[in-house]
């Protein structure tokens, strides 16, 4: 029976992402690729407990069991396992009742020439130069934070998902601005060009497609929520909400924080994953929500993500 992707959304989802492997990567880091091989065969009968990104996986996976036979999401194991060592990741699938079927295995190689065969919609992994590359090839992807795995919850079905507004949802144009010429600067432009659309971002067309699976579900008791968490404030928001009209795209909830810390206003709204580029917010983030990093821009440069993570944690 033959199966087409392109009908569905497709995730893709590294071990890493759908589990917790802090000790086994600690392994992999300290002691090299033939101790890590060796840990996993020897532990493979032991059940690996939910990472950052299982929340999510078990609640889009239950859109499967909505409304009739039609399946409307796949997701896809992506791993840089070999084939040998991913017997633990498959026996701890089988014990959550995790209806995953696929998967890609590929010996440490990179998983990025596999993403567009696949159809990937959205992609979530712990390394770094496969989501480069997916976000470089134009499909939505995050490094997903892996501190503090053990505290997120996960129980209900319905999907929460919220985005970051620049470099996430739309383009880094207008954040350039600011970056360059200061917030009264950013503002001014923002309210010049109020009514004419921000360019699509890198998770533009995978909330389009949540959206139309929103239209296609029904806006009564839907299982789908999303959210807009983003810096901006008035009048900035304007030229968000027109843009948004513009793409005939749903947001159930928008918050326009205008600086204030994201953690908090995340939490209340229940996301199971939250997507920004910078990595001073998805650090913050991650003591409360899943969170997951996009790296918009390939240009600048990783001392720069290496300050932000100092600023945090020593501000």
């Amino acid at each position: 029976m033959s199966c087409h992707l392109e009908e569905k959304i497709v995730i893709g989802v590294s071990s890493r992402a759908l589990f917790d492997l802090t000790r086994e990567n600690e392994i992999f880091e300290s002691r090299g690729v033939e101790a890590y091989c060796r840990y996993q065969v020897q532990h493979e009968q032991d059940i690996l407990k939910p990472g950052p990104g299982f929340g999510l996986v078990k609640a889009l996976l239950s859109l499967n069991e909505v409304q009739g036979e039609k399946e409307r999401v796949e997701v896809i194991v992506m791993s840089r396992n070999s084939p040998d060592t991913s017997l633990r990741v498959f026996n701890a699938i089988k014990y959550y009742g995790l209806r995953i079927s696929r998967a890609v295995l590929v010996s440490g190689a990179a998983l990025a020439p596999y993403l567009a065969a696949f159809h990937t919609d959205l992609f979530l992994s712990a390394y770094e130069d496969d989501v480069q590359y997916a976000i470089d090839s134009g499909i939505a992807a995050g490094i997903i934070c892996t501190e503090n795995v053990r505290r997120f919850p996960f129980s209900g079905d319905q999907i929460r998902i919220a985005f970051d507004g620049d470099a996430v949802l739309f383009t880094d144009e207008s954040e350039q601005i600011f970056q360059k010429e200061g917030l009264k600067a950013f503002e001014e432009n923002e309210s010049l060009y109020a009514r004419k659309p921000l360019k699509e971002g890198p998770f533009a067309q995978f909330l389009k497609k949540l959206s139309d699976l929103q239209r296609e579900l029904g806006t009564e008791n839907c299982p789908i929520r999303t959210a807009l968490v983003t810096s901006r404030r008035a009048p900035a928001h304007e030229r968000v909400i027109r843009t948004l009209r513009a793409w005939n795209v749903r947001v159930d909830e928008a918050f326009f924080l205008g600086g204030m810390e994201k953690k908090d206003v995340l939490d209340a709204f229940g996301a199971q994953i939250f997507f920004d580029d910078q990595s001073i917010h998805t650090l913050s983030a991650a003591k409360k929500v899943p969170s997951a990093r996009v790296p918009y821009r390939r240009d600048r440069k990783r001392e720069d993500f290496r300050d932000e993570v100092q600023t945090y944690r020593t501000g």
